[in-house]
């Protein structure tokens, strides 16, 4: 019996190695077991010699079963790769990173324009209107002009109807009203500034309603007590200073007046930009 348990132990060893999927552990555990099932007949020889078996076999099983795990770790594999995250394939440039940056609006802009004087004393809101629109490459004449803003003998209301005038002239109605109501704050001087500087950069002259007295970079002296419209065409000194198309004198048909001066002149009024 010992000799037929010891043929059958080897013959499964080198015949059938890929029932052994563990490592030497395994096969003195299957040893053992075989030894344990023998210990039932009361063969002490036996089970002395099935024992000694075992611990013989042990390292060839052993062998066997790490070949077995090397083969079966060797066969390619046959499962998808994974697939690559969304997020690391589609991923899309955050907007704000890639966004450019608007240009930086020169220091210094005029726009080409064509002056005309105002043909009747109270036509200065026509005149000036007409003048600003030549400077955005619009041609017109004040008495097309006059029945849009409600021009009479007693002129033009305010800066409301510049703006609606304005904007039936120019595509996409880019003017907008801007109010000083009392004494020009430093926000409001700040905000004409800004406001100068965009419609110029644009392409659009700007309208202004002033009243009262004001002085040029020159020194003269403009003075409008009843109240006045006058075009604006251009800036320098990044909008610290702004050009004057003044259709009330032909003689002085332009000049520079601080943006400060500007919107102290227009207190109590506005203008469309």
């Amino acid at each position: 019996m010992k000799h037929t348990l010891k043929r059958q132990l080897r013959r499964l060893a080198t015949e059938r190695p890929y029932q052994i999927v563990a490592g030497s552990a395994a096969a003195l555990v299957l040893a053992s077991g075989t030894g344990a099932l023998l210990a039932n007949t009361g063969d002490a020889p036996v089970r002395q010699e099935a024992t000694a078996v075992a611990a013989e076999l042990a390292p060839r099983l052993g062998d066997v079963a790490t070949r077995n795990q090397e083969r079966i770790a060797a066969v390619p594999s046959t499962s998808p790769s994974p697939k690559p995250s969304p997020t690391a394939t589609s991923a899309k440039p955050d907007p704000d990173l890639t966004r450019k940056a608007a240009p930086k609006p020169p220091s210094t802009k005029v726009l080409d324009y064509n002056y005309e004087a105002q043909i009747y004393y109270y036509n200065c809101g026509p005149a000036a209107v007409r003048n600003a629109l030549s400077a955005t490459g619009i041609e017109t004449t004040q008495d097309a002009l006059a029945g849009p803003l409600g021009t009479t003998e007693m002129g033009t209301n305010s800066a409301e109807d510049t703006t609606r005038g304005l904007n039936q002239m120019v595509k996409g109605n880019p003017y907008r009203t801007h109010m000083i109501p009392g004494a020009a704050t430093p926000a409001q001087m700040d905000q004409l500034q800004a406001d100068v500087v965009k419609a110029i950069t644009d392409g659009r002259g700007v309208v202004a309603n002033v009243a009262g007295d004001a002085t040029d970079t020159d020194g003269g002296w403009h003075s409008y007590p009843g109240g006045h419209y006058i075009a604006v065409v251009g800036y320098k000194n990044d909008g610290r200073t702004v050009r004057i198309a003044d259709s009330a004198n032909p003689a002085l048909p332009a000049y520079w007046v601080t943006t400060i001066d500007l919107a102290n002149w227009m207190a109590t009024r506005g203008y469309s930009a």
